[in-house]
């Protein structure tokens, strides 16, 4: 075995695990190749020390060269070409300040034979402090490497089952780790295995031909063994925390499936906000924490049978209808609310080992937690006026109706739209069809980002469909106002206007937004006696409402009549619906509030 560690680096690519590596992107092919000659000169000879260590007492040498061999890992960590630097602390800074080997242009080397940071002798120290302090309270604990679809453990052995497991497409354990298994190999002696093990690790990742059926499937066999494991009266916990729905729904399936009974849904706070990864990011920091029981009598056989949609439905109002004053009274509000209401909306679903419609076909998860999202936006609504009904509401007018409710429950709606608009800049990325024509970026309602994935997720909502919508910007996603969808809503040939040639235009008195898009006003259009082309209804509810909202604001009556009539825009009891629930969610004295409200007192003088 070289001195050097020639294993090549992880391939990468792909929009799943692999996009976490680029370095052969710019030549880092092997391993040895992420390490200037300084750098891998050091660590080898260090390495090659560690593994020549000679003891009397071989457990004591197993352990001595172990211990040593985990201070190497953290010294190559702070000693290799791809090392940032950290202004504040005037000290280099890890590799893995997050989960990917990323390119840095100028990196930061400390001395490895020095005393500060990046030193051998710091990495060592931090080695021999983490045993001192751990010596005071040792307990003997017993520890064992096993597929977790395959443990070892006897049937019913053990009253709890708690698991951390990988996160769908987020994060490429086993490529990440051969980092460190290079180094460990050679400080250990380990010549078997070129590299950690693959062919089974649970992850998505297309450039392994592992899709999300596999995630799943594998998943799901690691759910089922645990629930073997674990005794009927057991408790099982699962830590889960992912940015996209999808890869939410199938870890959840795969639990369904396994036999769980999934019983309570508590998103913890769990991640350190000052790492890298949080940074300026659209980051998450919270994990749900999936609290389930084997679906399993008292003598261990399996329960359930088969549910009637019917009575999964009836039972669904009740359920959440118990939960949500509960929540608020306890102070969980907004979105860690909706995802406090998954649990016991799932526990319905999950106690049965399947649930069918009359005609005997099987209600998939995704549909009833279809049926869970609507529940919940309805409630959520209820709460704060009579009558609310949004068990018709698209994505779309989902995610805003909770976005306006979270805010309304947590800090001041007013003050947060407020910043918004002394926060809105133009310094932001455009993105296609999301954004006015003009330069700056119109205010909207901002959220932390982690808050607004969690209402995403708990909406069945995708965030990354919902560009015209919502704008995630660092660690800041915006729910965007109406006026600042104005270039979405209206495209330039949507309102264009035929002018006869040689007709003066009529100037506006006061200049508006359709003005400041350099489109006619209805003084213009009446003046040339052309019939004005309304703008193409939108392709929701919540647009065609937006549209109507914008055109008030631009005193274009005649145009809104035309919109809400002729277009039977308007003859669509949803849209007054959700003219009606955002009234009572946009925060007073705000642009939105006023328009919606105009538009609502068009209703009746309209025929409707």
């Amino acid at each position: 075995m070289s001195l050097y560690p020639e294993e090549m680096t992880p391939r990468g690519g792909g929009s799943g695990a692999g996009r976490a590596f680029s370095q052969r992107n710019y030549g880092m092919e092997r391993f040895c190749d992420l390490f200037t000659p300084r750098q891998s000169l050091a660590l080898a000879t260090l390495a090659e020390r560690i593994s020549s260590i000679r003891l009397d007492d071989a457990g004591l040498q197993e352990a001595v060269k172990a211990v040593l061999a985990f201070a190497l890992d953290k010294q190559a960590d702070l000693s290799n070409s791809l090392c940032r630097w950290e202004p504040m602390a005037q000290c280099p800074r890890q590799l893995f300040g997050r989960q990917a080997i990323a390119m840095v242009w100028d990196f930061a080397e400390g001395a490895v034979l020095g005393d500060s940071s990046g030193s051998w002798a710091v990495s060592l120290g931090g080695e021999l402090a983490g045993l001192r302090s751990l010596a005071a309270t040792w307990q003997a604990g017993t520890a064992r490497q096993a597929d977790a679809a395959q443990h070892p453990l006897p049937d019913d052995s053990v009253e709890l089952f708690f698991t951390d497991p990988p996160y769908y497409d987020a994060i490429p354990y086993s490529d990440l780790s051969d980092f460190f298994y290079v180094w460990e190999k050679r400080c250990l002696g380990m010549n078997e295995v070129a590299l950690t093990p693959k062919d089974e690790e649970c992850i998505v990742d297309e450039v392994k031909g592992k899709d999300r059926a596999f995630f799943e499937a594998t998943m799901q066999r690691a759910m089922a063994e645990g629930r073997r494991m674990l005794t009927p009266a057991g408790l099982g916990t699962v830590v889960f925390a992912h940015k996209s729905t999808d890869g939410w729904e199938a870890q959840m399936q795969a639990m369904v499936g396994a036999g769980w009974t999934i019983t309570a849904s508590w998103p913890v706070d769990t991640e350190c906000g000052s790492r890298l990864r949080a940074q300026d990011s659209a980051a998450l920091a919270s994990s749900v924490h999936l609290v389930c029981r084997p679906r399993e009598d008292e003598h261990g056989k399996t329960t359930g049978g088969v549910g009637d949609w019917r009575d999964v439905l009836a039972e669904l109002p009740k359920r959440i209808g118990e939960w949500l004053p509960r929540l608020s009274a306890e102070g969980v509000v907004g979105a860690d609310a909706i995802f406090a209401c998954l649990g016991p909306a799932l526990e319905i679903y999950s106690r049965y080992s399947s649930v069918e419609k009359a005609s005997g076909e099987r209600v998939e998860l995704r549909e009833y937690l279809g049926e869970v999202w609507a529940e919940v936006a309805r409630q959520a609504l209820s709460m704060i006026f009579a009558g609310a009904d949004a068990s018709g509401f698209e994505e779309d007018a989902r995610l805003t109706a909770m976005w306006l409710w979270t805010l309304r429950t947590g800090a001041s709606a007013a003050e947060d739209a407020e910043s918004a608009e002394e926060e809105a800049s133009d310094d932001g990325d455009d993105s296609a069809g999301a954004r006015s024509s003009r330069t700056t970026r119109l205010p909207g309602y901002p959220l932390e980002y982690d808050a607004a994935r969690k209402i995403a997720q708990g909406l069945g909502c995708h965030l990354e469909t919902l560009g015209g919508l919502v704008e995630v910007k660092g660690d800041q996603a915006t729910l965007l106002s109406a006026a600042a969808r104005a270039g979405y809503l209206f495209g330039r040939d949507d309102l264009a206007t035929a002018r006869r040639p040689g007709k003066r235009k009529v100037p506006t008195q006061q200049p508006d937004l359709f003005r400041q898009l350099g489109l006619p006003s209805d003084a213009e259009v009446e003046q040339e006696q052309a019939e004005f082309e309304r703008p193409a209804a939108g392709k929701t509810t919540l647009d065609q409402l937006h549209q109507s909202m914008l055109l008030f604001s631009g005193g274009r009556g005649n145009a809104l009549a035309r919109f809400l009539v002729e277009d039977g825009v308007g003859a669509k009891a949803q849209f007054w619906v959700l003219a009606q629930a955002l009234s009572a969610l946009y925060p007073p004295n705000t642009d939105e509030k006023r328009w919606v409200d105009g538009v609502l007192a068009r209703k009746k003088g309209l025929g409707f």
